[in-house]
């Protein structure tokens, strides 16, 4: 049985393509190891799957000033050695990575130990782990078409985005009944990422009576992010995070507002759902999610509002027109190719590992 070394951690899209991954993996007859940060929300995620999971430290690598940076990299050199020793104890046959800070050390060990490398972009411009992560990969996928420029054109495969089967097979009826809800009224499901969007949960909070009248509406806050005063509220509810159930509440989601990370909107293409993207703004970020958002809405699949121009009569009316406008946007991305991303990585593993 050959062995692979699955790793990507920092936000739940990071690790979730692995998790869909995993059983095309088995199937194709691989023993599944997982190597991510002491305590990141990758350790909670894998080990619920009961593989082999490896803590590493960790550094994060900044653009801005901090005091931080002058004592991470010292995490990543720690890190460096732990995934050594980990390469030799393991002894893989590959490595697949999803990108996140905590891969580069793993990554490069795997690289100065001749075993092969593959790496994944979701995002139109690679970010900064793998552009540093690049360097030691055998190959290197990639989600857009528009990224193939960004990458070396002998490493470069467009595989797009593994997408977890399960998501396809919801139930609404469950789902209904995890909400308390009726089929009365449509339902609004907000995804604010893993880690939450307080200026998306801010903003929806905000014009909730407004959208109560009218819509059911279930939201996903982030862990620490819910607002116990709106408790009980008819027709509203609030999760910090849902993982079994994500499928379900899909199932019941007539539209969907969301950040714009790139498997998100990947998912949201897949299950036709239309979406109502935030992405989140430039200053706060290296600018991934608006070129992810400004794609879905020249290809017709989703409507954009920008973060900085959100106020509660724009958002309002930005809801309703995608609620009356959701037949265009499910048209559309009837007629977008799928590719199936699973079967290709998949594949790609099995060639280089050879």
């Amino acid at each position: 049985m050959k062995k692979i070394v699955l790793t990507g951690g920092g936000t739940a899209g990071h690790v979730t393509p692995n998790i869909a991954l995993l059983p095309s993996l088995k199937d194709a007859g691989y023993e599944v190891y997982y190597i991510g940060s002491y305590d990141g929300i990758e350790k909670q995620l894998i080990e619920d799957f009961g593989i082999p999971y490896y803590g590493i430290s960790s550094g994060k690598l900044r653009r801005y000033k901090s005091l931080k940076n002058l004592s991470d990299p010292f995490r990543v050199m720690k890190g460096y050695t732990q995934a050594r020793k980990l390469m030799d104890e393991i002894k893989p046959d590959i490595v697949f990575s999803k990108g996140g800070f905590v891969t580069v050390p793993v990554v490069l060990a795997a690289s100065h130990k001749k075993i092969p490398v593959i790496i994944h972009e979701s995002d139109m411009t690679p970010g900064l782990a793998n552009k540093i992560a690049s360097k030691g990969a055998t190959k290197i996928c990639c989600n857009f078409p528009e990224t193939l420029k960004y990458l070396p054109e002998n490493k470069a495969v467009l595989t797009g985005s593994p997408i977890r089967k399960e998501l396809l097979m919801g139930n609404k009826l469950e789902g209904l009944k995890l909400c308390g809800f009726n089929s009365d009224k449509p339902v609004i499901l907000v995804v604010g990422g893993s880690t939450g969007a307080v200026k998306v949960n801010e903003a929806v909070r905000a014009i909730l009576p407004e959208l109560l009248k009218t819509y059911q509406v279930v939201h996903l806050c982030g862990k620490g992010k819910t607002d116990e005063s709106l408790s009980g509220t008819e027709g509203y509810i609030q999760f910090e995070y849902i993982s079994k159930e994500m499928r379900d509440l899909f199932a019941i989601a007539d539209i969907v507002i969301s950040r714009a990370g790139a498997n998100a909107i990947c998912e949201l293409l897949a299950l036709k759902k239309p979406a109502l993207l935030i992405p989140l703004s430039a200053a706060a970020s290296r600018g991934d999610q608006i070129l992810n958002a400004k794609s879905f809405k020249e290809h017709g699949y989703a409507d954009v509002l920008e973060e900085e121009e959100i106020t509660p009569e724009k958002l309002l009316q930005a809801v309703n027109d995608l609620y009356a406008n959701r037949g265009t946007y499910i048209g559309n991305m009837s007629t977008s190719p799928q590719s199936d991303a699973i079967t290709k990585i998949t594949e790609l593993i099995m060639e280089v590992s050879k």
